[in-house]
């Protein structure tokens, strides 16, 4: 028999990924707040639930894929205490949530307690690769939770994702994408900033950029964004303005640990200045528009 899941969250990741869980054979129920979104997987096999409660009342397994913690708190708790309507009102004990949405550690730590007190299990689970990896299934995911709670929830997890690896205790998944963001931002101004500095030599940038991708220099972000960046062209693999927000968690987390972050900051400030331009909605590859247009 097919393992009962539930999905809630199908934007730009969360679909693909649910996408993918029906295409391996599990009994899917999604939700999502904009519930047009659920069509497309209705129309594949997936049963649509009315409330995040109602999906969740006959899942083994419940993924989130959330745009934020407030997002995260109020589908699984509702508002004001769990809600009637709130996943957690039609969890069953002994089940468990995997939570993939890139939320700070404080709040999965608090989540996976909330849900503790009910018999509920929790991994927090971030992911990486982008939009394309959601497509593939070749996801780099990021656990944080109980090996137990991790060798349950591995058929799901390698549903999603070629890579799966267990960090540590619950917070841990999150604390390791905060790493992985910082990086992301780090390699994407660079690349953008190398960019426009060849273009304001005049160079043949594509000819340059083929030349390096082989050297030190090379990077994914290189290979994956540094063509559409020359073009000035920015397709959505992860909004700018999402990235944003994990900077903040990693930049806290940071300020914690009493760590100075000073390439991440100013890559914030960055962000900012595109997001109040407008340009939040795009690609992280959209840093390029700092170099191009005036802030």
């Amino acid at each position: 028999m097919a393992l009962p899941v539930a999905f809630i969250g199908l934007g730009e990741l969360g679909s693909p990924m649910a996408t993918n869980l029906l295409a391996k054979g599990f009994a899917l129920t999604v939700h999502n707040r904009h519930r047009e979104r659920e069509w497309p997987l209705a129309a594949a096999g997936a049963r649509r639930a009315v409330t995040p409660a109602e999906a969740a009342k006959d899942a083994a397994v419940l993924a989130l894929c959330l745009s934020d913690d407030t997002a995260v708190a109020e589908v699984l708790l509702g508002r004001g205490g769990v809600a009637d309507d709130a996943a957690l009102a039609g969890l069953r004990p002994g089940s468990l949530v995997i939570d993939f949405s890139t939320i700070a550690p404080a709040s999965s730590r608090a989540m996976a307690a909330a849900l503790a007190e009910r018999g509920v299990a929790y991994l927090d689970a971030p992911v990486t690769g982008g939009t394309e990896g959601a497509r593939a299934g070749t996801l780099s995911v990021l656990v944080g939770g109980e090996a137990s709670d991790l060798a349950r929830a591995r058929p799901v997890l390698q549903a999603v994702g070629r890579t799966v690896t267990h960090l540590g205790p619950v917070g841990a998944g999150q604390e390791a994408k905060a790493v992985n963001q910082v990086l992301v931002a780090g390699s994407y101004a660079a690349v953008a900033e190398a960019l426009a500095l060849g273009q304001r030599l005049g160079l043949p940038m594509e000819a340059v950029r083929q030349a390096l991708l082989g050297g030190a220099a090379g990077s994914w972000a290189l290979e994956h964004r540094g063509g559409s960046m020359l073009q000035g062209e920015f397709p959505l693999g992860f909004r700018l303005r999402l990235h944003r927000k994990d900077l903040a968690i990693a930049l806290e987390a940071a300020t914690s640990g009493g760590l100075e972050l000073p390439v991440a900051r100013q890559v914030a400030a960055m962000e900012d200045d595109l997001i109040a331009a407008g340009h939040g909605d795009e690609d992280v590859s959209a840093l390029a528009r700092w170099f191009l247009e005036p802030f």
